[in-house]
C-alpha cells in the first residue's frame, strides 16, 4: 500500500570527527521518503526553493517516489548546518535557515487523501493536524516531533497525538514530553496521550517499542565505521512505515518486524555522508543487514 510523508527537505551541512561536507541533500521528508521507497510507493510533500537542482529532484524521482506534493517556490531552500563529537549522538546545531520552509503549508494533492498509511514527520504540530484533516481515513497514522515543538506548542502537539497511532521519537523526547525519567513510565504516559504504539529510538542502544500490553527492545547493530549519524531517525521511520506499508497489516508482530527494518535502514544510512549510502544500495544488502539483525539476539534453548 502507498504511503504519504509530509516534512522538509533540505540542504546540510555536517562536520563529524570523520569529515565535512556543505549543503548537501538532506531534510527529514528526504531521509524518510528514500529509505521507505525500499519497501513502498511514497508520495511526498513538502517545498524548496529556486536554488534546488533539478539532480536532487531527478534522484527522488529515480528512486520512484511521487514528487506531485514537491512545491518549488521563490526563495531559497531549507539550509542546516551542525556539528558531531566523536559521541555521535546528538548534534550541535550552529545555524538553520528556514527560508521557504517558514511559510510551508502543506496542501495535498487529491490524488493523496486516499493513502492508506500516513507520515507526520517532524514539522509544526499545528501543520501536522492540518495534513490529517485533509486525509481521508487512512488505515495508520505516524509522527515524529523534537524538543522545540514539546517546549513551544505543547497543547497543539497534544491535540495532535490524540489523532495518531504511532509515535516515533527519541529517548530525550519522550522524557520530556511525558515529564518523566523512567522509560516505562514514560510510555506508559504518552500511550495515555492517544497513540496506540511508542516507538522510542535509542541511538547507539537500538530502539524500544511499547504498547499497552507489550514492549519490544531491539539493539544496535554494531558498526565499524559511522561517518554521519544525520537522517537516522528519519531513515529509521522510512523503512519502519515503509514496511508496514508493504505489509498492509497492522498488528503486534508486523510492528516488532517493522522495528528492526527501521533499524537496518538507519544503520545502512550512517555509513556515509548525506544519502550516499543509500543511493546505490541494493535490496539484497537490506536482506543481508536483516538477517544479521536477527542474529545479534538468536539463541538456542535447551
Amino acid at each position: 500500500m502507498s504511503l504519504l510523508v509530509v516534512g522538509s527537505v533540505a540542504f546540510d551541512s555536517v562536520k563529524t570527527p570523520f569529515g565535512e561536507v556543505d549543503e548537501v541533500l538532506g531534510g527529514s521528508a528526504t531521509y524518510f521518503s528514500t529509505a521507505a521507497s525500499y519497501f513502498t510507493d511514497v508520495n511526498l510533500v513538502a517545498v524548496i526553493g529556486e536554488d534546488f537542482p533539478e539532480a536532487h529532484v531527478q534522484f527522488l524521482s529515480e528512486r520512484g517516489i511521487d514528487l506531485e506534493g514537491l512545491s518549488r517556490q521563490a526563495g531559497r531552500t531549507f539550509r542546516w548546518r551542525g556539528e558531531y563529537s566523536y559521541q555521535l549522538n546528538e548534534a550541535k546545531t550552529l545555524d538553520t535557515q528556514l527560508n521557504v520552509f517558514e511559510s510551508f503549508h502543506p496542501t495535498l494533492p487529491e490524488a493523496y487523501r486516499d493513502v492508506p498509511f500516513v507520515f507526520l514527520a517532524n514539522i509544526d504540530p499545528d501543520l501536522q493536524l492540518d495534513v490529517l484533516n485533509q486525509v481521508k481515513s487512512p488505515k495508520l497514522v505516524a509522527c515524529d516531533t523534537m524538543n522545540f515543538w514539546i517546549e513551544g506548542k505543547r497543547d497543539a502537539l497534544l491535540k495532535t497525538l490524540k489523532a495518531v497511532d504511532i509515535l516515533i521519537i527519541n529517548d530525550g523526547e519522550a522524557r520530556e514530553l511525558a515529564d518523566e525519567v523512567n522509560l516505562v513510565k514514560v510510555a506508559k504516559k504518552i500511550l495515555s496521550y492517544g497513540p496506540s504504539t511508542l516507538v522510542v529510538k535509542q541511538g547507539e542502544y537500538g530502539a524500544l517499542m511499547f504498547t499497552a500490553h507489550s514492549v519490544f527492545s531491539a539493539p544496535a547493530y554494531p558498526l565499524e565505521e559511522v561517518f554521519d549519524p544525520t537522517g537516522a531517525g528519519d531513515s529509521f521511520a522510512g523503512g519502519f512505515m515503509g514496511y508496514l506499508a508493504k505489509c498492509g497489516e497492522v498488528n503486534d508482530s508486523n510492528i516488532r518486524q517493522a522495528v528492526i527494518y527501521g533499524s537496518t535502514m538507519a544503520s545502512i544510512n550512517v555509513e556515509a555522508f548525506s544519502l550516499d549510502r543509500m543511493r546505490a544500495l541494493k535490496q539484497e544488502e537490506i536482506a543481508s543487514r536483516y538477517q544479521a539483525f536477527k542474529a545479534l539476539t538468536f539463541f538456542e534453548e535447551y
